[in-house]
Protein backbone atom coordinates (compact mmCIF):
# COMPACT_ATOMS: atom_id res chain seq x y z
CA UNK A 1 0.00 0.00 0.00
CA UNK A 2 2.77 2.38 0.95
CA UNK A 3 4.63 1.48 -2.26
CA UNK A 4 1.58 2.33 -4.35
CA UNK A 5 1.13 5.62 -2.55
CA UNK A 6 4.77 6.57 -3.07
CA UNK A 7 4.54 5.72 -6.76
CA UNK A 8 1.40 7.80 -7.09
CA UNK A 9 3.08 10.74 -5.38
CA UNK A 10 6.07 10.51 -7.69
CA UNK A 11 3.77 10.54 -10.74
CA UNK A 12 1.96 13.63 -9.50
CA UNK A 13 5.31 15.32 -8.83
CA UNK A 14 6.54 14.47 -12.35
CA UNK A 15 3.32 15.75 -13.91
CA UNK A 16 3.48 18.98 -11.91
CA UNK A 17 7.13 19.46 -12.83
CA UNK A 18 6.39 18.92 -16.54
CA UNK A 19 3.49 21.38 -16.42
CA UNK A 20 5.62 23.97 -14.69
CA UNK A 21 8.42 23.48 -17.24
CA UNK A 22 6.04 23.85 -20.21
CA UNK A 23 4.53 26.96 -18.67
CA UNK A 24 7.97 28.47 -18.17
CA UNK A 25 8.94 27.74 -21.79
CA UNK A 26 5.71 29.26 -23.09
CA UNK A 27 6.24 32.33 -20.91
CA UNK A 28 9.83 32.73 -22.14
CA UNK A 29 8.74 32.39 -25.79
CA UNK A 30 5.97 34.95 -25.32
CA UNK A 31 8.37 37.34 -23.59
CA UNK A 32 10.95 36.98 -26.37
CA UNK A 33 8.34 37.45 -29.08
CA UNK A 34 7.05 40.57 -27.33
CA UNK A 35 10.55 42.01 -27.08
CA UNK A 36 11.27 41.34 -30.76
CA UNK A 37 7.94 42.89 -31.79
CA UNK A 38 8.50 45.98 -29.66
CA UNK A 39 11.94 46.50 -31.16
CA UNK A 40 10.67 45.97 -34.71
CA UNK A 41 7.76 48.42 -34.51
CA UNK A 42 8.09 52.20 -34.18
CA UNK A 43 7.44 53.88 -30.85
CA UNK A 44 7.58 57.45 -29.50
CA UNK A 45 11.33 57.11 -28.98
CA UNK A 46 12.22 56.19 -32.56
CA UNK A 47 11.41 54.36 -35.78
CA UNK A 48 12.10 50.79 -34.65
CA UNK A 49 14.17 48.08 -36.30
CA UNK A 50 12.19 47.71 -39.54
CA UNK A 51 12.13 51.39 -40.50
CA UNK A 52 15.74 51.84 -39.39
CA UNK A 53 16.76 48.99 -41.68
CA UNK A 54 14.79 50.43 -44.60
CA UNK A 55 16.40 53.81 -43.98
CA UNK A 56 19.83 52.20 -44.27
CA UNK A 57 18.81 50.58 -47.54
CA UNK A 58 17.69 53.97 -48.89
CA UNK A 59 21.14 55.40 -48.13
CA UNK A 60 23.15 52.35 -49.30
CA UNK A 61 25.24 54.05 -51.99
CA UNK A 62 27.17 50.83 -52.58
CA UNK A 63 24.11 49.60 -54.49
CA UNK A 64 24.33 52.43 -57.03
CA UNK A 65 26.86 50.69 -59.28
CA UNK A 66 24.65 47.64 -59.71
CA UNK A 67 21.57 49.82 -60.09
CA UNK A 68 23.23 51.92 -62.79
CA UNK A 69 24.33 48.90 -64.81
CA UNK A 70 20.90 47.26 -64.59
CA UNK A 71 19.16 50.53 -65.46
CA UNK A 72 21.21 50.85 -68.67
CA UNK A 73 20.30 47.31 -69.69
CA UNK A 74 16.57 47.86 -69.10
CA UNK A 75 16.51 51.19 -70.93
CA UNK A 76 18.30 49.58 -73.88
CA UNK A 77 15.64 46.89 -74.32
CA UNK A 78 13.91 47.32 -77.73
CA UNK A 79 10.43 47.66 -76.26
CA UNK A 80 9.19 50.50 -78.47
CA UNK A 81 5.67 51.68 -77.69
CA UNK A 82 5.10 48.69 -75.41
CA UNK A 83 7.29 50.46 -72.84
CA UNK A 84 4.48 52.94 -72.16
CA UNK A 85 2.02 50.04 -71.99
CA UNK A 86 4.20 48.42 -69.32
CA UNK A 87 4.42 51.73 -67.46
CA UNK A 88 0.62 51.82 -67.36
CA UNK A 89 0.14 55.14 -69.20
CA UNK A 90 -3.06 53.70 -70.69
CA UNK A 91 -4.33 52.87 -67.19
CA UNK A 92 -3.46 56.16 -65.51
CA UNK A 93 -1.17 54.54 -62.93
CA UNK A 94 1.54 51.82 -62.90
CA UNK A 95 0.33 48.48 -64.22
CA UNK A 96 2.79 46.42 -62.17
CA UNK A 97 0.54 46.19 -59.04
CA UNK A 98 -2.27 44.88 -61.24
CA UNK A 99 -0.09 42.25 -62.90
CA UNK A 100 1.24 40.79 -59.66
CA UNK A 101 -2.28 39.74 -58.66
CA UNK A 102 -2.08 36.63 -60.87
CA UNK A 103 1.09 35.06 -59.42
CA UNK A 104 0.30 36.06 -55.83
CA UNK A 105 -3.26 34.79 -56.07
CA UNK A 106 -2.18 31.54 -57.71
CA UNK A 107 0.58 30.88 -55.17
CA UNK A 108 -1.67 31.68 -52.21
CA UNK A 109 -4.35 29.30 -53.51
CA UNK A 110 -1.68 26.67 -54.14
CA UNK A 111 -0.51 26.96 -50.52
CA UNK A 112 -4.04 26.32 -49.26
CA UNK A 113 -4.53 23.34 -51.57
CA UNK A 114 -1.15 21.91 -50.56
CA UNK A 115 -2.62 21.08 -47.16
CA UNK A 116 -6.06 20.10 -48.38
CA UNK A 117 -6.98 16.43 -49.05
CA UNK A 118 -6.96 15.81 -52.79
CA UNK A 119 -5.31 19.15 -53.50
CA UNK A 120 -1.95 17.88 -54.78
CA UNK A 121 -2.55 18.23 -58.52
CA UNK A 122 -4.43 21.56 -58.48
CA UNK A 123 -1.78 22.97 -56.12
CA UNK A 124 0.95 22.03 -58.58
CA UNK A 125 -1.04 23.46 -61.49
CA UNK A 126 -1.61 26.79 -59.71
CA UNK A 127 2.05 27.00 -58.75
CA UNK A 128 2.93 26.70 -62.45
CA UNK A 129 0.30 29.33 -63.35
CA UNK A 130 1.91 31.71 -60.86
CA UNK A 131 5.32 31.20 -62.40
CA UNK A 132 3.91 31.90 -65.86
CA UNK A 133 2.32 35.12 -64.65
CA UNK A 134 5.44 36.26 -62.82
CA UNK A 135 7.38 36.98 -66.03
CA UNK A 136 5.22 39.86 -67.36
CA UNK A 137 4.81 41.27 -63.85
CA UNK A 138 8.57 41.33 -63.37
CA UNK A 139 9.11 43.05 -66.74
CA UNK A 140 6.58 45.78 -65.89
CA UNK A 141 8.21 46.28 -62.50
CA UNK A 142 11.69 46.57 -64.00
CA UNK A 143 10.57 49.11 -66.60
CA UNK A 144 9.14 51.27 -63.81
CA UNK A 145 12.17 50.71 -61.58
CA UNK A 146 14.57 51.95 -64.28
CA UNK A 147 13.03 55.45 -64.03
CA UNK A 148 13.22 55.85 -60.24
CA UNK A 149 15.47 58.12 -58.22
CA UNK A 150 18.51 56.70 -56.41
CA UNK A 151 16.96 56.18 -52.98
CA UNK A 152 13.92 54.51 -54.52
CA UNK A 153 16.06 52.38 -56.83
CA UNK A 154 18.06 51.03 -53.88
CA UNK A 155 14.91 49.86 -52.12
CA UNK A 156 13.65 48.56 -55.46
CA UNK A 157 16.73 46.35 -55.77
CA UNK A 158 15.92 44.69 -52.44
CA UNK A 159 12.30 44.27 -53.56
CA UNK A 160 13.50 42.63 -56.79
CA UNK A 161 16.02 40.40 -54.98
CA UNK A 162 13.36 39.07 -52.61
CA UNK A 163 10.95 38.46 -55.48
CA UNK A 164 13.71 36.67 -57.40
CA UNK A 165 14.34 34.45 -54.38
CA UNK A 166 10.62 33.70 -54.23
CA UNK A 167 10.47 32.78 -57.92
CA UNK A 168 13.54 30.57 -57.49
CA UNK A 169 11.89 28.74 -54.57
CA UNK A 170 8.68 28.23 -56.51
CA UNK A 171 10.59 27.00 -59.55
CA UNK A 172 12.50 24.50 -57.38
CA UNK A 173 9.20 23.51 -55.76
CA UNK A 174 7.64 22.77 -59.14
CA UNK A 175 10.62 20.65 -60.13
CA UNK A 176 10.49 18.75 -56.83
CA UNK A 177 6.79 18.02 -57.27
CA UNK A 178 7.20 16.84 -60.84
CA UNK A 179 10.00 14.48 -59.78
CA UNK A 180 7.99 12.93 -56.94
CA UNK A 181 9.36 14.87 -53.95
CA UNK A 182 6.10 16.33 -52.72
CA UNK A 183 7.14 17.27 -49.17
CA UNK A 184 10.23 19.02 -50.44
CA UNK A 185 8.04 20.83 -52.95
CA UNK A 186 5.67 22.01 -50.23
CA UNK A 187 8.55 23.21 -48.06
CA UNK A 188 10.09 25.16 -50.95
CA UNK A 189 6.71 26.71 -51.75
CA UNK A 190 6.37 27.93 -48.17
CA UNK A 191 9.83 29.45 -48.38
CA UNK A 192 8.81 31.11 -51.64
CA UNK A 193 5.71 32.57 -50.02
CA UNK A 194 7.80 34.02 -47.18
CA UNK A 195 10.19 35.64 -49.68
CA UNK A 196 7.37 37.05 -51.81
CA UNK A 197 5.60 38.32 -48.67
CA UNK A 198 8.76 40.14 -47.57
CA UNK A 199 9.10 41.55 -51.08
CA UNK A 200 5.54 42.86 -50.83
CA UNK A 201 6.38 44.66 -47.58
CA UNK A 202 9.42 46.29 -49.19
CA UNK A 203 7.31 47.17 -52.22
CA UNK A 204 4.82 48.86 -49.91
CA UNK A 205 7.64 50.98 -48.49
CA UNK A 206 8.67 51.90 -52.02
CA UNK A 207 5.15 52.84 -53.12
CA UNK A 208 3.68 54.46 -50.01
CA UNK A 209 6.63 55.84 -48.05
CA UNK A 210 8.81 56.82 -51.01
CA UNK A 211 5.87 57.59 -53.35
CA UNK A 212 7.26 55.62 -56.29
CA UNK A 213 4.57 55.47 -58.97
CA UNK A 214 2.39 58.08 -57.26
CA UNK A 215 1.04 61.17 -59.03
CA UNK A 216 3.29 63.95 -57.73
CA UNK A 217 1.05 66.67 -59.18
CA UNK A 218 -2.16 65.45 -57.56
CA UNK A 219 -2.13 68.12 -54.84
CA UNK A 220 -2.06 71.06 -57.27
CA UNK A 221 -5.86 71.63 -57.45
CA UNK A 222 -5.97 71.71 -53.64
CA UNK A 223 -3.19 74.32 -53.32
CA UNK A 224 -3.82 76.80 -56.13
CA UNK A 225 -5.84 79.90 -55.17
CA UNK A 226 -9.16 80.09 -57.02
CA UNK A 227 -9.75 82.47 -59.92
CA UNK A 228 -7.31 84.48 -62.00
CA UNK A 229 -3.90 85.11 -60.46
CA UNK A 230 -1.20 87.53 -61.72
CA UNK A 231 2.26 86.01 -62.12
CA UNK A 232 4.29 88.76 -63.84
CA UNK A 233 4.45 91.40 -66.51
CA UNK A 234 4.45 90.23 -70.11
CA UNK A 235 7.88 91.69 -70.88
CA UNK A 236 9.42 89.57 -68.11
CA UNK A 237 8.91 86.39 -70.16
CA UNK A 238 11.31 85.56 -73.00
CA UNK A 239 9.84 84.30 -76.25
CA UNK A 240 10.69 80.64 -76.90
CA UNK A 241 11.92 80.11 -73.33
CA UNK A 242 10.55 78.34 -70.24
CA UNK A 243 10.22 80.44 -67.08
CA UNK A 244 9.31 79.48 -63.55
CA UNK A 245 6.76 81.41 -61.50
CA UNK A 246 4.50 80.74 -58.53
CA UNK A 247 0.74 80.73 -58.18
CA UNK A 248 0.23 80.83 -54.45
CA UNK A 249 2.25 77.87 -53.14
CA UNK A 250 2.40 76.11 -56.51
CA UNK A 251 5.30 76.51 -58.95
CA UNK A 252 4.36 76.72 -62.62
CA UNK A 253 6.32 76.46 -65.87
CA UNK A 254 5.49 79.31 -68.27
CA UNK A 255 6.19 78.95 -71.99
CA UNK A 256 5.94 82.07 -74.17
CA UNK A 257 5.69 81.13 -77.82
CA UNK A 258 7.41 82.99 -80.62
CA UNK A 259 3.98 84.40 -81.54
CA UNK A 260 3.63 85.90 -78.07
CA UNK A 261 1.04 83.42 -76.74
CA UNK A 262 1.42 81.84 -73.31
CA UNK A 263 1.00 78.23 -72.16
CA UNK A 264 1.37 77.23 -68.51
CA UNK A 265 1.70 73.87 -66.76
CA UNK A 266 2.32 72.93 -63.13
CA UNK A 267 6.09 72.82 -62.73
CA UNK A 268 6.40 69.63 -60.68
CA UNK A 269 6.31 66.60 -62.99
CA UNK A 270 3.57 64.12 -62.14
CA UNK A 271 6.01 61.21 -62.49
CA UNK A 272 8.76 61.93 -59.96
CA UNK A 273 8.42 65.65 -59.25
CA UNK A 274 11.07 66.84 -61.72
CA UNK A 275 11.22 70.58 -62.57
CA UNK A 276 9.52 71.02 -65.94
CA UNK A 277 10.73 74.63 -66.05
CA UNK A 278 14.22 73.18 -66.62
CA UNK A 279 12.98 71.01 -69.47
CA UNK A 280 12.72 71.69 -73.19
CA UNK A 281 9.86 72.44 -75.57
CA UNK A 282 9.54 69.85 -78.32
CA UNK A 283 6.69 69.27 -80.80
CA UNK A 284 4.18 71.19 -78.72
CA UNK A 285 5.18 69.38 -75.53
CA UNK A 286 7.19 70.23 -72.45
CA UNK A 287 9.69 67.45 -71.81
CA UNK A 288 10.78 66.66 -68.25
CA UNK A 289 14.57 66.91 -67.78
CA UNK A 290 14.68 63.98 -65.36
CA UNK A 291 13.09 61.03 -67.15
CA UNK A 292 11.80 62.37 -70.46
CA UNK A 293 8.03 62.39 -69.91
CA UNK A 294 6.43 64.69 -72.50
CA UNK A 295 3.33 66.76 -71.63
CA UNK A 296 1.23 68.60 -74.20
CA UNK A 297 1.36 72.33 -73.56
CA UNK A 298 -2.25 72.90 -74.61
CA UNK A 299 -3.88 70.16 -72.51
CA UNK A 300 -1.25 68.83 -70.08
CA UNK A 301 -1.77 65.32 -71.46
CA UNK A 302 1.17 62.96 -70.93
CA UNK A 303 1.93 62.09 -74.54
CA UNK A 304 4.79 59.79 -73.59
CA UNK A 305 5.82 58.13 -70.33
CA UNK A 306 7.11 57.13 -67.92
CA UNK A 307 4.53 59.55 -66.44
CA UNK A 308 1.14 57.86 -66.13
CA UNK A 309 -0.82 60.98 -65.06
CA UNK A 310 -1.33 64.21 -67.01
CA UNK A 311 0.04 67.55 -65.86
CA UNK A 312 -2.26 70.26 -64.42
CA UNK A 313 -2.72 72.99 -67.05
CA UNK A 314 -3.60 76.68 -66.59
CA UNK A 315 -5.66 79.01 -68.74
CA UNK A 316 -3.98 82.35 -69.49
CA UNK A 317 -4.95 85.92 -70.25
CA UNK A 318 -3.16 89.25 -70.42
CA UNK A 319 -4.73 92.13 -68.51
CA UNK A 320 -3.15 95.59 -68.29
CA UNK A 321 0.22 94.25 -69.39
CA UNK A 322 0.29 91.47 -66.79
CA UNK A 323 -0.04 87.73 -67.33
CA UNK A 324 -2.81 86.09 -65.31
CA UNK A 325 -3.38 82.37 -64.97
CA UNK A 326 -6.23 80.20 -63.71
CA UNK A 327 -6.19 76.46 -63.10
CA UNK A 328 -8.21 74.70 -65.76
CA UNK A 329 -10.73 72.45 -64.09
CA UNK A 330 -12.31 69.43 -65.80
CA UNK A 331 -15.91 69.95 -66.96
CA UNK A 332 -18.57 68.80 -64.48
CA UNK A 333 -19.89 65.29 -64.92
CA UNK A 334 -23.26 65.12 -66.72
CA UNK A 335 -26.27 64.44 -64.49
Amino acid sequence: MSSTTASSGTGESTTTSSGTSASAVASAVASTAGTVLRRALPDPAGPGTVLTLMGRVEQARQLDGLAGALRRVIRALPLGRSRDILHGRWLGHPVHPLMVQLPIGAWTSSAVLDWTPGGRRPATFLLAVGLAGAGPAVLAGLVDWAELEKEQARVGLVHAALNSAGVACYSASLYARLTGHRMRGRSLALAGMCAVGAAGAVGGHLAYRQAAGANHAEAVPHLVPPGWQPIGRVEEFTKGAVDRRRVGDVAVAVVRGTDGTFQVLADRCSHEGGPLSQGRVEDGCLVCPWHGSAFRLDTGWNRTGPATAPQPVFDTRVDDGRLHVRLRMPPPAPH
